[in-house]
């Protein structure tokens, strides 16, 4: 038997602490708090393409009950997106994103107090999401797609995560390459970072995704998602966005295969690294996981006492 000196030193090796690993994202309304597990963004697509569900919820009312659904199986966020950004995707104008996304998260915004995310790239976007109760932009450009992105996003005080893409939707595929992929995405957040403070962004607001998928191959994926835990020395909450991705379907050797459970366990390689938060579409199923995650342990080695 471990004597508690040599479970201690076992539990260190075991679950190896971040130190620069954020406790909390501040929002205009609250402050969300990570403890041992992530937290969940829902996916909610009010869209005709999206890779996974594209035209499931395109309608309003089914966007809405989709929502509340995933609020109800336990999210924690829902992020809200009214244009595609898979590879190829079709853009789509200001009114017509608009006039998908405003009605949804006006209804929303009354029927759960669970923090909305605005899924989009375009400042004019974002400003009216915020107007109807959005906290959160999820940005796909890092600020960088619209000039006026910056400015909406220190007058409204609204978290705001920046994700990593190399090219955009409808080249970000052709040929994406990196000297050492986890290097360039850290001295390219890092910059984004800098950047977002120097514009007047709070830090404390400020959250940073690698952007799996988005301008980078199967194995940059991989690579990046056994190497996440490296981006908390950027000193921001993390999210991943990476449910049902295609690296999935390539590691089970079946592109049409059901990739529920490769996406859980998924999930929990990234709970084990510390990251805040991961946007999923399988609510339910990984937030399962994740309680047994903690349970049995969660991210500092200590399970959960039962009474």
């Amino acid at each position: 038997m471990d004597t508690p000196a040599q479970a201690s030193a076992l539990s260190r090796i075991a679950f190896p602490q971040y130190p620069r690993r954020v406790s909390q994202w501040l929002l205009p309304s609250r402050a969300l708090s990570f403890g041992k597990r992530p937290l969940l963004m829902g996916i909610v697509n009010v869209t005709p393409d999206s890779f996974s569900d594209g035209g499931k919820y395109f309608d309003a009312n089914f966007a809405v009950d989709h929502a509340l659904r995933l609020a109800s199986e336990g999210a924690d966020i829902l992020d809200i997106g009214g244009e595609s950004t898979r590879p190829y995707a079709t853009p789509v104008s200001e009114p017509t994103e608009l006039q998908r996304v405003i009605p949804v998260l006006a209804r929303l915004r009354g029927l759960t107090d669970l923090p909305i995310s605005i899924d989009t790239f375009k400042a004019k976007i974002a400003r009216e999401a915020i107007a109807a109760g959005a906290e959160i932009i999820n940005d796909v450009t890092a600020l960088e797609g619209d000039e006026g992105m910056l400015r909406v996003a220190c007058e409204s005080r609204a978290g705001v995560c920046a994700m990593h893409m190399q090219g955009t939707p409808q080249t970000m595929q052709d040929c994406p390459t990196y000297s050492d992929v986890v290097e360039d995405i850290l001295s390219y957040l890092e910059q984004r970072r800098d950047a977002m403070i120097a514009a007047g962004v709070d830090a404390r607001r400020i959250c940073l995704d690698p952007g799996i998928g988005f301008g980078k191959t199967h194995q940059h994926n991989l690579t990046l998602l056994a190497h996440c835990h490296r981006f908390h020395a950027l000193g921001c909450p993390l999210l991943v966005g990476y449910s049902r991705k295609g690296f999935i379907g390539k590691v089970l050797g079946d592109t049409n295969a059901d990739r529920t459970a490769a996406s859980i366990g998924t999930a929990l390689s990234l709970a084990r690294q510390g990251i805040q938060v991961l946007r999923v579409h399988d609510v339910a199923a990984v937030r399962q996981a994740l309680l047994l995650f903690e349970a049995t342990g969660g991210i500092d080695g200590t399970p959960l006492q039962l009474s």
